[in-house]
């Protein structure tokens, strides 16, 4: 804990150089900083994303419906470097006005359509297609519930536990404890649903799944802020039971891979066109010299 007491001035200025990992491309306006077209594939979806976990939700539900044989969910996805401000440029800006990936830009109808926050495309792909979302019904709003809960609580678990126990230039206990208490109370709610249901919204896989799991199975899994045996996740039985469950899906490890530029090289596909990129475009394969298999 730091000796020192932050005392607020009256008004707020910005310093741009106030340190965090992210200090370079935060900054308290809105707006682009450059101009700078996205590229147009040949598919129906043009997605602009990074594969963190709102990225995740989205290149997992385009492969769950590719993998239930709606082919109309074909979609190229390109890679948003967010470290190098590429959510900045006018193109993003304009599919985006929040300056956040992902973005989507459906062109399968009359005329193009921007779809941005992840909650509201993983609604659009679903309704879209018929799947993943009961039309009607209890169900549908139990799992509406689960998609906002999702919306609502991960930013206390990215911006908040994530940030001061894996990014801030510092280490604070009021932060960490404050965030951390609250990241396993959301991961007992979750425990406390799952020990009730197969799946988080009841008996199917939902978007309330495909939503969730990025955050808190990747979670539970170790894969989020190496924070696993600090949040004790092992004692959250029936979200391990899930996380795994979910984690074995071929579409989801698909999804993992897209616009994935961190990690071992085999697993990360940093843009995809085509089905078969998955073989023959990862990066092991695309720098053998460096590569990791």
């Amino acid at each position: 804990m730091s000796d020192t007491t932050y005392t607020p001035p009256q008004v707020w200025t910005w310093e741009k150089d106030n340190g965090g990992r992210f200090a370079s491309i935060n900054r308290p306006i809105a707006g682009a900083t450059h101009d700078k077209e996205l590229p147009v594939g040949k598919h129906p979806f043009q997605l602009y994303s990074l594969a963190t976990p709102n990225g995740v939700k989205v290149t997992v539900m385009l492969e769950e419906l590719l993998e239930k044989g709606h082919s109309g969910a074909e979609y190229d996805a390109w890679l948003i470097n967010i470290g190098e401000g590429d959510q900045f440029g006018s193109g993003f800006v304009e599919i985006n006005p929040n300056s956040k990936i992902p973005a989507l830009h459906d062109l399968s109808g009359d005329a193009p359509l921007r779809v941005f926050e992840s909650g509201s495309m993983l609604v659009h792909l679903a309704e879209k297609f018929g799947a993943f979302l009961p039309k009607d019904g209890a169900t549908r709003t139990e799992v509406m519930n689960w998609l906002f809960w999702q919306m609502g609580s991960a930013p206390y678990l990215g911006g908040g536990f994530g940030h001061f126990y894996a990014y801030a230039p510092e280490k604070w206990q009021y932060p960490i404890d404050r965030f951390s208490m609250e990241a396993k109370r959301q991961l007992d709610v979750l425990d406390r649903q799952l020990a009730e249901n197969t799946f988080i919204a009841g008996d199917d896989y939902s978007i309330a799944d495909i939503a969730i799991w990025p955050w808190y199975g990747q979670l539970v899994l170790g894969r989020l802020y190496e924070a696993a045996e600090f949040l004790d996740v092992e004692s959250y039985t029936n979200v391990m039971r899930w996380a795994k469950e979910i984690d074995a899906r071929p579409a989801v490890s698909r999804g993992r891979m897209v616009n994935r530029a961190f990690g071992a090289l085999h697993t990360q596909l940093r843009e995809r066109h085509d089905a078969g990129d998955f073989d023959t475009r990862t990066q092991d394969k695309l720098e053998p010299a460096e590569s990791d298999s």
